[in-house]
């Protein structure tokens, strides 16, 4: 009998440090800004990146110290993935939150880091704009994307 992999038989709240960080798929998209529709709460997705993602490797180019350079940047938490309604629908947070399983092109499944970018669910490509060259919020509605 095979072995299930831990993210098909545990929680998010029971996962240790290594397992919840090896569950992002480094896809990138929650480090594109989104916007927020006061009156409807519908989100919608630009092609504005965080100043300290990297575009190619779509990862963040300072993840250790990353809350000292953008004091708002979201630390995913079971809790935050559980209230939260931007993550994207291929996102394995949310996946996992769901009980759904995770998608082949997931590092984990498929064993290898490149099926992301493969399956173009990563933001390799897509970002338009960085954040700190963007000098008042109604720019953000130029790089607006429709969802998903």
């Amino acid at each position: 009998m095979d072995k299930k992999p831990f993210w098909q038989t545990k929680s998010l709240e029971q996962l240790n440090r290594q397992e919840w960080e090896s569950l992002c798929d480094g896809c990138g998209q929650c480090c594109l800004h989104k916007l927020l529709d006061d009156d409807t709460e519908e989100v919608y997705w630009t092609t504005v990146a965080c100043t300290l993602l990297d575009a190619e490797s779509c990862k963040c180019s300072d993840y250790p110290n990353r809350r000292k350079t953008v004091p708002d940047c979201v630390f995913l938490t079971p809790e935050i993935v559980h209230e939260v309604n931007w993550l994207p629908a291929t996102c394995a947070y949310r996946l996992v939150a769901e009980g759904a399983d995770l998608y082949w092109w997931h590092p984990l499944v498929s064993g290898s880091p490149d099926t992301i970018y493969e399956a173009g669910v990563s933001v390799r490509g897509k970002v338009t704009a960085f954040d700190h060259e963007l000098k008042d919020e109604e720019e953000y509605i130029q790089h607006m994307v429709p969802l998903d």
